[in-house]
């Protein structure tokens, strides 16, 4: 169903370079060439232009490759789930931002995949623009994200709100504080998130609120795996903002302390994001209940 032309499509838009995807393909540069021709003729545009040795897309060349990525993946799900269906499993692409993987979400799928004997769960991480990304192109079922871009193709719900707090090491003369001042924290070198995650940009923002700009702050590193940032907190190399969540098993081992950021209250919202074609209601529905029944269970200990 999948036609030839299409996958030539794909790689040559992954690749940029035709050589290399008719390498890829195990087919000759004259048909891939041939097959992007005949597609351009059926569509009445040109999907590429050359660039140096390789090529590049043209802003319709753009529109045609988002469309049949979002082809390829549908014909890759569909393929999948008959597979399945002779199994008699039912399987979900959950994606989680990095803030969210740290948090008891990782856990709350485990205990819930365990109670269902014929579901499989992948998990992936990615940054919240990129899991959006894949929500709409059918690569993911729904995802967990800290914060949320409106998006009119898309569902949300609110699962939860948590907010960020300023990690120390037991090492540092601020750990005897509960409390920062934005002067004082000038003073600090800071090692964030990288710039497009969530916890960042909320950061950010709030900054902003205050007439204040991340550009005036000590930021040494920005680094996107988040148990290495609490390794070089723990140690004493930086302070770093971080999902007061993803922070409670540290807090309570003692790794390092938390403050609040005078000025500053940083709520930030978990939410489940959904395409709206997405039809597995029942499981999400039960994922939620999972995730509130163990949160009451935490907060009532």
């Amino acid at each position: 169903m999948i036609t030839a032309r299409l996958l030539t499509l794909l790689t040559v838009a992954k690749t940029c370079n035709y050589s290399k995807a008719a390498e890829e393909l195990n087919l000759t540069q004259p048909a891939i060439s041939t097959h992007i021709k005949q597609l351009e003729s059926e569509l009445n545009i040109k999907i590429f232009h050359r660039k140096n040795h390789n090529v590049e897309l043209t802003e319709e060349g753009k529109i045609v490759v988002k469309y049949a990525t979002r082809l390829h993946n549908l014909y890759t799900n569909m393929i999948q789930a008959l597979e399945d269906n002779k199994s008699n499993i039912q399987r979900l692409n959950i994606g989680l931002t990095p803030s969210a993987e740290s948090s008891i979400l990782s856990r709350i799928l485990a205990k819930y995949s365990l109670q269902k004997e014929n579901l499989h769960i992948n998990i992936f991480t990615d940054n919240i623009k990129n899991l959006y990304s894949k929500i709409k192109n059918f690569e993911l079922d729904i995802a967990f994200v800290d914060g949320k871009i409106y998006d009119d193709k898309l569902n949300y719900i609110l699962l939860d709100t948590d907010s960020l707090v300023l990690a120390v090491s037991n090492q540092n003369p601020l750990s005897k504080k509960n409390m920062i001042s934005i002067a004082d924290l000038k003073k600090q070198t800071l090692i964030l998130r990288s710039r497009n995650s969530g916890t960042t940009q909320l950061f950010a923002d709030h900054l902003k609120g205050i007439g204040e700009d991340i550009s005036n702050f000590d930021v040494s590193m920005e680094i996107d795996n988040i148990a290495m940032i609490k390794d070089l907190v723990r140690n004493n190399y930086g302070i770093s903002i971080l999902a007061k969540s993803s922070c409670l098993k540290d807090i309570e081992k003692n790794h390092f302390k938390t403050l609040a950021i005078e000025n500053l209250s940083m709520i930030r919202e978990l939410n489940v994001v959904y395409h709206k074609d997405f039809t597995h209601l029942d499981v999400l529905n039960e994922i939620i209940e999972v995730y509130q029944n163990e949160r009451k269970s935490k907060i009532s200990l």
